[in-house]
């Protein structure tokens, strides 16, 4: 496979709304790709070739470089299996996959195959992100908070996959929020949670986390799906240099009320981007950080069941 700046031909799988708002736009505006087939059981991109499934579109196309694995992720792994088998690069849309374990496998196959894997964190992207983890960083942290809330209905209406199991619930989010988390705060792990579960779903719909650090700092993250109006996506931490609040999903840093940094975001370009590069380098790129504090949470939280939830 070239390794070299022509474009990298590309196959997209899962053409649903994640696709069509956010990577068939990031993949217009670049030069690093040549869109070139797309496999949907549902959906079509004009425009190129389509087919039914993975394996239909890899034996049709076998010029295909890389894939993007855009599919609910309980469906992710086999279709990287089979993609990896064939020595295509792939990018997985976040979360990587429904298990820690799973994306484990498909690391070790990935080098076994000598091709690059990308999890695809695309909060770390957002713009005010770098800026936040360079304050942090120059700062003593005295407690962080991360608040993930917004509206499941206007976000992912009658998406019936969310709600079952291995769907994350409030946890497809909440990753968001954790991967930022992983990226400028200190490492830290789950003491305590409790995790809300409507009574006719399969999956949360909020969580009240506690973390800590090794040193003893306290995290304390709520996730919630059912706000209305203002959407809350912010992470703020009280630092010898003042209070942070990264808002709006990692697009806006204010410190002590005074902006210093925001930028209108581009996430996806920049994640596209990131891929180029891994694949010209010959090297992956995954970090399961994220992913494993979501399987803390299911593993040491308590159920809570509260009233039915319906679309």
């Amino acid at each position: 496979m070239s390794r070299n700046n022509d474009p990298i031909k590309l196959g997209i799988v899962g053409v649903g709304k994640i696709v069509r708002d956010q990577h068939l736009p990031a993949l217009a505006k670049g030069r690093d790709y040549h869109l070139t087939a797309a496999a949907s059981r549902h959906g079509k991109v004009d425009g190129i070739a389509n087919f039914p499934d993975i394996e239909a579109m890899l034996d049709a196309v076998p010029e295909l470089e890389a894939v993007s694995l855009c599919m609910p992720p309980q469906f992710r792994y086999d279709a990287a299996r089979t993609a990896l088998a064939a020595k295509k690069h792939v990018f997985l849309e976040k979360p990587p996959g429904a298990t820690v374990s799973e994306v484990e496998d498909l690391k070790t196959l990935a080098a076994a195959n000598g091709v690059s894997l990308f999890a695809s964190w695309h909060s770390r992207y957002a713009p005010a992100v770098e800026a936040a983890r360079a304050f942090l960083g120059s700062t003593q942290i005295r407690s962080a908070a991360i608040n993930w809330k917004e509206d499941v209905r206007r976000w992912h209406p009658n998406q019936d996959w969310i709600w079952a199991p291995g769907g994350f619930g409030v946890f497809d989010p909440g990753i968001n929020a954790l991967s930022i988390a992983t990226h400028i705060l200190p490492a830290m792990f789950i003491t305590s949670a409790i995790l809300d579960f409507p009574q006719n779903r399969a999956a949360p719909i909020a969580a009240h986390i506690a973390f800590r650090t090794s040193n003893g700092l306290p995290v304390a993250m709520e996730l919630d799906w059912r706000q209305t109006g203002p959407q809350s996506w912010d992470i703020l931490a009280e630092t010898d240099k003042g209070a942070m609040v990264l808002s709006g999903g990692g697009a806006k840093l204010a410190v002590d009320g005074r902006v210093v940094h925001d930028e209108p975001e581009a996430e996806y370009p920049m994640l596209y981007k990131r891929f180029a590069e891994i694949v010209r380098a010959g090297v992956s790129d995954v970090d399961l950080a994220p992913l494993q504090h979501v399987a803390d949470a299911f593993m040491l939280g308590r159920r809570n069941v509260v009233e039915a939830f319906f679309d």
